[in-house]
């Protein structure tokens, strides 16, 4: 967590360390809190969907609110994969990713060229499309009911029926998006959608290609939802066009924010954390729980825009505000 401001650029950082083996013994204690095995492969898919549009978003500075319809359509893709071809994991997932970032660059190369509000616009009007045609396309979706009883494919002879064994699968994938996006953001590429968040017609006078960048980016992050949309599939048995609404689109956004993927790589991460613990535990205490998490949502955005990932990096800069006032104050006590 010390390094919400993703100061090292190799493939493997201290941090990543700590926070991959924390998410690997959560199969271990989560029961022992009063949670359940479940929950663990639902946040960690969650947070590869958040990884992959913090990268839109946080990164590249532009907002898309029709998200889930790719993740959506990598669910479709997978649960179609396991129904009529053949019950494969790994075909299933590679059609996921596919279809997915198929449907990315299709959109991006109709809004690439937008700015501002236009571009957010467009991803709404699209990602309805989408959730349209999945509602009423009942020969292939399956309409309002979706896609029902989509088998969960064995690997290497392991059966994933077991919510745990589920668990380290979508680790394996969560690390390879991790270390693969922070690679990504700390190459030269990553400079460059940093530099169109800062000023995006400063980037182009300066001879980047911004449009192609930005259609690079939605599309990465485009196939990075679907492979979550094809884990989510495999996990709920199902794929239906409500995770392609605009109300579910709108939760990525929030865990996002509310993270602070804006100042940090891991802000989605965090978010995500902080989205199904509230689910889940003041779901218990009240069944207006979306209330009190949007009220909070509200407050952190108001009063600190950077999110929980900011609030952190102020505590960690007070701190070494302090020490530093120390040991200037004992040096100067102990002068001539």
């Amino acid at each position: 967590m010390a390094d919400f401001g993703g100061r090292s650029g190799g493939w493997i950082t201290r941090e990543m360390v700590i926070a991959f083996a924390v998410i690997f013994s959560i199969p271990l204690w989560i029961e022992a809190i009063g949670l359940y095995q479940y929950l663990g492969v639902e946040i960690l898919i969650w947070m590869i969907y958040a990884l992959g549009f913090n990268l839109l978003l946080g990164y590249t500075g532009k907002p898309s609110f029709g998200h889930g319809a790719y993740f959506g359509i990598g669910a479709y893709a997978f649960g179609l994969a396991q129904q009529h071809l053949t019950v494969n994991l790994w075909l299933g997932i590679a059609l996921s990713i596919l279809a997915a970032t198929l449907a990315g660059a299709m959109v991006a190369a109709f809004i690439s060229h937008r700015r501002g509000i236009y571009f957010a616009l467009m991803t709404i009007a699209f990602g309805q499309v989408f959730w349209f045609a999945a509602v009423k396309w009942h020969s292939v979706t399956g309409g309002e009911d979706g896609l029902q009883n989509i088998p969960r494919p064995d690997v290497f002879s392991i059966s994933l029926k077991d919510n745990e064994a589920l668990f380290y699968l979508a680790f394996f994938f969560f690390c390879i998006v991790v270390v693969a996006l922070w690679r990504l953001i700390h190459s030269p590429f990553g400079k460059v959608i940093k530099a169109i968040k800062q000023n995006e017609m400063r980037a182009g006078f300066i001879g980047y290609n911004v449009r192609f960048f930005k259609f690079l980016v939605f599309t990465i992050s485009a196939g990075i939802a679907g492979l979550a949309g094809g884990l989510f599939a495999m996990a709920q048995g199902s794929a239906y066009p409500d995770v392609m609404s605009l109300h579910v689109s709108g939760l990525v956004v929030m865990m996002t924010l509310i993270g602070g993927g804006f100042v940090s790589f891991w802000g989605p991460v965090l978010g995500t954390v902080i989205f199904f613990l509230a689910r889940d535990i003041l779901g218990v205490l009240t069944e207006t729980w979306l209330l009190w998490y949007g009220l909070m949502f509200i407050v952190v955005v108001i009063y600190k825009p950077e999110g929980l990932a900011g609030i952190w990096q102020d505590l960690s800069r007070s701190r070494g505000s302090q020490k530093e006032s120390v040991a200037t104050g004992t040096l100067n006590s102990s002068g001539p």
